[in-house]
């Protein structure tokens, strides 16, 4: 695969090829069309986002979990877009969709490589933002995610969903 953005169907044939299940190619795939829309309703409304990158790496995002499920599936993720010479974009989308973000501090209780976690440009926003309005292949309320986080004791990383809500909502209203 080279630098350039791989098409739709080189996406699900690198989730297939890494054994990614059934299920989460499905969430992937859930995750990628609501990605899309919410890209799409930011373009009509005059922001520069790249509606192709959205989707691209909306199906990409957990292509770590053909390894793990765990949290450490974001970092399983970037080795294997690397591997398979994805570009910059998409890694940086695979890198920065979990809990909203991690910090730097969180990367390293985790034992990740030092490295930038949070989301920086809308197009990682918009994924990791569509990534937790999605649960299995199912669409949710944003607060039953926020709430789950709280529930785990994961209040920075409900802090930061909240964040992203407020400011794709601000652009695309309640319902993205």
């Amino acid at each position: 695969m080279s630098k350039l953005l791989p098409t739709r169907e080189q996406a699900l044939q690198l989730l297939h090829e890494n054994h990614c299940s059934a299920q989460v190619i499905a969430h992937c795939e859930a995750v990628a069309k609501l990605a899309k829309e919410t890209a799409e309703v930011c373009k009509k409304k005059g922001l520069k986002v790249n509606v192709e990158l959205v989707e691209i790496g909306a199906l990409l995002h957990d292509l770590g979990r053909s390894k793990t499920h765990s949290v450490h599936h974001a970092v399983a993720g970037v080795e294997i877009a690397k591997k398979a010479g994805l570009s910059e974009p998409v890694i940086a989308i695979i890198k920065r969709h979990v809990g909203g973000g991690i910090t730097t501090a969180e990367a390293a209780e985790l034992g990740w490589p030092e490295d930038n976690y949070v989301p920086v440009t809308l197009e990682e926003k918009i994924v990791s933002y569509a990534d937790k309005l999605v649960e299995t292949s199912e669409r949710v309320p944003i607060e039953m995610t926020i709430n789950k986080l709280r529930e785990e004791k994961l209040d920075a990383a409900a802090e930061r969903v909240q964040k992203i809500h407020f400011e794709i909502a601000q652009i695309v209203g309640d319902k993205p």
